[in-house]
């Protein structure tokens, strides 16, 4: 069964892996993350969206889960995708993500 993906307008789409990989491409450019590394991430999530059974995912999940496997991955690539996906709106933002990094080593 096919996996729906609930946007944050409401609109719904059908899950794209390639979408998936590509956002995640962005967010590894110039860093020391392999595309074999970002294509076993995306298997990841595609398997636990999943075997979750639920047929609807909001994009909110999918990006958590993103966001979630690139920090122990590459802490740069963390930060830029969480910049896109939670939309950080000024500097004081990113440096309270920023901060939440590094409380965490």
């Amino acid at each position: 069964m096919p996996i729906v993906v609930i946007k944050r307008d409401g609109s719904r789409q059908s899950f794209d892996r390639v979408k998936l990989i590509n956002s995640m491409v962005r967010a590894c450019d110039k860093r020391q993350v392999s595309l074999a590394d970002i294509e076993g991430i995306a298997d990841s999530i595609e398997l636990e969206v999943q075997n979750s059974l639920e047929r609807e995912v909001p994009s909110t999940r999918i990006g958590e889960l993103v966001m979630k496997r690139l920090k122990s991955v590459d802490e740069v690539a963390y930060v830029r995708f969480a910049s896109v996906y939670r939309q950080f709106k000024d500097i004081s933002t990113f440096m309270e993500e920023l901060n939440k990094l590094l409380m965490e080593k």
